[in-house]
């Protein structure tokens, strides 16, 4: 069969979508709230901040998310055109955006009604105000963003950028979110609020390399509610029982040329060869031991894939301590599948062919480490028969610590905290017990975890701090 010849000419009739229907389907795209935060975040990131403040503030119907960063800016133009579906600027090689969709599709995913705020010169106090509402949306069934000027600016969008460039999304109608029959009531607040801690520990986990000062020219900081969100490595790089093996370099084939993807292959510690059982709860991340062995893919230094074997092998108890970094750049994202979420990943198949000694090897040695069985009792940073006689990582004692642990007011990913190791008995010639005393802080946190109220444990301590600092210290946190 031919094809037609360039120089025909045909007859065209121009095809609009429904504004209406259309914007209302996009609403199903496939986010959950942490992960539409996420997606602005990446715009920030893009956008060159080194802050960006998430803000959950509740109001009953009038409840609203916050994101705000410090970055470049837009004029009117670039505004206009990021509030518009499918948006054309140019992506960079190293851009955490790509289908020009995020800012719509992850805002109105969570909510109905969306203001984006944003300045641009550092001299200039001038601030464009766009709103996309699904409201005025549905009513005209036209693609028209509400342009807010004078008093129709919300204060809460306005306030953040008088000092500084930089860019405000407001969600408010948070129809996917607020879903209680009673939106003023106590459970409607408890779940935005527990909501806020999902988003916290979500953020430290796909950003932890940014937030740790692990990619190249990059400096950022987050604050939820205006707490500093912690890095969470999954890779437990700072415990000194941390196995890297050697990394590999894969040349991988895809539609913009040959690009280079990463692999780094890591074996964690037992949890007896952890600094504290803190650290091991931490370590443990959002879905737990076994569900969070396996790929941790990275696209432009931002984790898209946190766990999992992507149907390779299936998850075994035995290798739970294999954990196998993936690295890649933009010029390989059509190879890799991705989406517009960002939350998903197919490997392709010239690199699963690669991948396999790579996982074979990293799972004997986890599968090893893990069958290496300990006298019984053993604890975290207890000498054991056969093993090196090094010193013990130091352990702050909080009753001889100088300053008190910063407080951050929110929970983190494993149910422990950034600061938690306990505090140990200093040493003594004396004669000691045959079982070490333990610390009061120690044998709450053990309490938790054995009922499994690792979480409630956390509210707890969140709620001491702030009322009595003062006896949070003495305990320990």
């Amino acid at each position: 069969m031919t094809s037609q010849p360039s120089s025909i000419k045909f007859k065209v009739e121009p095809i609009i979508p429904s504004a209406a229907r259309t914007s209302a389907s996009l609403r199903d795209i496939g986010y959950d709230t942490p992960r539409a935060i996420a997606d602005l975040v990446d715009n920030s990131v893009a956008a060159n901040a080194s802050h960006v403040a998430v803000d959950f503030h509740f109001e009953g119907t009038r409840s609203r998310i916050r994101v705000t960063d410090n970055g470049t800016g837009m004029d009117a133009a670039t505004l206009l055109d990021a509030m518009r579906y499918g948006s054309e600027r140019e992506y960079s090689a190293d851009d955490l955006g790509k289908f020009g969709f995020g800012l719509k599709t992850a805002s109105t995913s969570q909510c109905t009604r969306v203001t984006v705020a944003s300045r641009r010169a550092p001299n200039n106090a001038h601030i464009e105000v766009r709103c996309l509402d699904l409201g005025h949306i549905e009513d005209t069934n036209r693609w028209e963003v509400l342009v807010l000027e004078g008093s129709d600016r919300p204060d809460s969008v306005i306030e953040p950028l008088l000092d500084h460039t930089g860019t405000v999304v407001l969600w408010e109608n948070l129809d996917r979110i607020l879903e209680y029959k009673d939106p003023w009531g106590d459970w409607a607040k408890k779940k935005l609020m527990a909501l806020a801690e999902q988003v916290d520990n979500h953020l430290g986990m796909v950003f932890h390399r940014f937030l740790a000062g692990e990619v190249p020219d990059r400096r950022l900081t987050i604050a939820v509610n205006g707490a500093r969100v912690q890095p969470w490595d999954p890779f437990s790089r700072g415990e000194t029982k941390t196995e890297e093996l050697p990394f590999k370099g894969f040349a991988i084939h895809g539609d913009s040329g040959t690009g280079i993807v990463r692999v780094q292959p890591y074996v964690l510690p037992r949890q007896n060869e952890f600094s504290s059982d803190a650290a091991w709860r931490r370590s443990s991340g959002p879905a737990s031991w076994n569900r969070q062995q396996g790929f941790y893919v990275y696209r432009a230094y931002r984790m898209i894939q946190s766990g999992g074997w992507n149907r390779m092998r299936t998850l075994d108890e035995h290798t739970k301590l294999a954990r196998i970094s993936i690295d890649f750049f933009p010029d390989l994202d059509s190879v890799f599948g991705i989406n517009i979420t960002k939350a998903q990943v197919n490997l392709p198949q010239e690199l699963r062919e690669l991948l396999q000694p790579v996982i074979a090897q990293v799972t004997r040695r986890a599968d090893d480490r893990y069958r290496t069985k300990d006298p019984k009792g053993l604890r975290a940073g207890t000498p054991h028969e056969g093993a090196s006689q090094e010193p013990a990582s130091p352990r702050a004692d909080p009753s001889s610590a100088s300053t008190p642990p910063t407080s951050t007011g929110h929970s983190h990913i494993g149910g422990a905290r950034p600061n938690g190791p306990y505090g140990s008995s200093s040493a003594s010639s004396e004669w000691q017990p045959a079982t070490p005393a333990v610390k009061p802080r120690q044998a709450i946190e053990d309490a938790a975890a054995k009922i499994g109220e690792e979480t409630a444990l956390e509210r707890i301590i969140t709620s001491l701090m702030e009322q009595h600092p003062e006896v949070a210290r003495a305990l320990g946190w």
